[in-house]
């Protein structure tokens, strides 16, 4: 996304892609609100796990399963909150203009970025809690129809399905 340059005596292209900058930042915010808890959730579910009495017990396998659940969630938690972390850094306090397309564009990268590792923290913890309960094989099956839904409903709705429509 390019910012504007090209601005007329009176203002009004840069005032509107100002304007169209900080709606697009605002979206971006408010979407994140529904990320952020999930992730939250899930990471402070995997934050008392290690401390059960089971804990101890698990196999090798199943702490690969943990470990990645768990940093994956550590990781989305920082980047998917870190857009609003930006805001409240940036002015009145610094001085920085609060919004700009490039700040936006990292933002939305950022985002991205956190919400693959909430994907790969929901799909490892499906793995390692279905291991627990019901076994290694029901583990995979239900591991690979989640991480197929997460992909179709993520990636595959927006990047294909409706980019065709329009």
């Amino acid at each position: 996304m390019k910012e504007r340059t090209a601005e007329p005596i009176d203002g009004t292209v840069h005032r509107s892609a100002t304007r169209d900058t900080d709606e697009q930042f605002r979206a971006l915010l408010e979407g994140l609100r529904t990320s952020i808890p999930g992730v939250q959730v899930l990471f402070a579910f995997l934050l008392t796990a290690p401390l059960q009495s089971g804990f101890a017990d698990l196999s090798t396998t199943e702490r690969a399963a943990f470990s990645i659940a768990f940093y994956a969630a550590g990781l989305a938690s920082v980047l998917l909150i870190a857009p609003s972390v930006h805001q409240r850094l940036r002015a009145p306090a610094t001085g920085i203009p609060r919004r700009s397309t490039q700040h936006l564009t990292i933002a939305i990268w950022v985002t991205i970025v956190g919400t693959v590792a909430m994907g790969v923290a929901i799909v490892a913890t499906v793995f390692l809690v279905s291991t627990l309960v019901f076994g290694p094989v029901t583990a995979v099956l239900a591991t690979l129809v989640l991480f197929v839904t997460l992909l179709w409903s993520w990636f595959h709705l927006p990047l294909v399905t409706f980019r065709q429509q329009g």
